[in-house]
């Protein structure tokens, strides 16, 4: 197995490059625990590594630190020795989104991942703002999007059809495929986008087919499945780690767990480029600081009433500049609680070196 099969290419050379003289090697991340990760070197073999103290304190928040399908720089060390992650390769891609809760840190699902795969159903899962939510993260990923509107042997024709054409509705470079993982039908479609050397990720809710689409891939039990429920139509969820895999027939796929929560890791910015309809609406108002609801003169009202813009919609669109601002707000208490405690660290510190060279001078007899 070559890096190059690993997804190794001319951007992750360039940034080795350093460190090349350092008797370090090159190598994948595809698994993390607890306490350590695992990874792949050229060749195809697997070691199991530690983060280096170095890479730990550099890194500014969680986000900054390896996750998997980051390429590292390993230090192997001699024989027994502990293999040590000396550096994170700076990245191409990374597919974040806000971790659940009240935290206002970012979580990286997938590193230097080429296409996001959204996998969900025609029935219980089916939610057309939830699926905008993640098209929006993977276009400020910068990877390719995909939606398989999986289990489509339990619904009727029309019925998905209709789906369909609602989720091509949301994006124009989102490509939205059919498929039933339990008939095989249409996993020629996926195996299309696994060519050798790109990484690919799944993501969606539990119980929407995803370990059944990796073991049809792997053309085994790789992932174990759970029957679905009769009365939700919801499988129950078996991913329980992240892991990046290499196909047999080519392509890298990091299999994740059922995301249930998929709150935005963005800014203003790719806000409105998302909503660029609803913007476009916005500059229309009577009033500069129009905020949408029930103002005198508002553009986007005026198009909710007529017709021509989307209730669900606009109400998503107020939604999320909701979130982005709590977020910001959380950015900016998590910075102040960081300051002060720096701030106060340094006093310690300024204290124990005074009291240290009063201790000496006494013990010199200077006091």
């Amino acid at each position: 197995m070559t890096l190059e099969e690993l997804g190794w290419n001319t951007f992750f050379a360039g940034e080795f490059a350093p460190h090349a003289g350092q008797g370090l090697v090159p190598a994948r991340l595809i698994r993390e625990t607890k306490i350590n990760f695992s990874a792949l070197l050229e060749g195809g073999e697997e070691v199991d590594c530690v983060l280096g103290g170095k890479v730990w304190h550099e890194a500014e928040t969680d986000a900054d630190l390896p996750a998997v399908g980051d390429w590292v720089a390993l230090d192997l060390g001699a024989e027994g020795d502990e293999v040590i992650i000396r550096e994170r390769l700076a990245r191409v891609s990374r597919f974040s989104r806000k971790v659940p809760g009240k935290s206002a840190e970012e979580q990286v699902l997938a590193a230097n991942v080429d296409i996001v795969v959204v996998v969900t159903d025609p029935g219980p899962d089916y939610s057309l703002r939830r699926i905008e939510r993640y098209l929006m993260l993977i276009e400020r990923c910068g990877a390719k999007p995909v939606v398989l509107l999986n289990k489509v042997d339990l619904f009727s024709e029309e019925h998905c059809a209709n789906a369909a054409d609602e989720l091509r509705g949301l994006s124009e470079m989102a490509e939205i495929h059919l498929t039933s993982a339990r008939d095989s039908q249409g996993l020629e479609i996926l195996r299309g986008y696994l060519q050798p050397g790109v990484t690919i990720t799944l993501v969606g809710s539990s119980g929407v087919g995803k370990s059944t689409l990796v073991n049809q891939l792997l053309g085994g039990e790789w992932q174990e499945t759970s029957e679905v429920n009769e009365v939700t139509g919801r499988g129950r969820h078996t991913t329980t780690h992240r892991e990046l895999i290499v196909l047999p027939e080519g392509g890298l796929l990091i299999d994740n767990p059922g995301v249930r929560e998929i709150q935005m890791w963005t800014d203003e910015e790719t806000l409105r480029e998302s909503f660029v309809d609803v913007e476009e609406l916005a500059s229309r108002c009577r009033f500069s600081d129009c905020k949408h609801q029930k103002d005198a003169g508002c553009a986007i009202e005026a198009a909710v009433e007529a017709g021509s813009l989307d209730l669900e919609r606009y109400q998503s669109y107020l939604r999320l500049e909701e979130e982005i601002d709590e977020l910001n707000r959380r950015r900016r208490k998590r910075r102040m609680a960081t300051e002060r405690w720096a701030k106060r660290n340094r006093r310690v510190k300024a204290r124990n070196l005074a009291d240290r060279i009063e201790l000496e001078k006494e013990e010199r007899g200077e006091a």
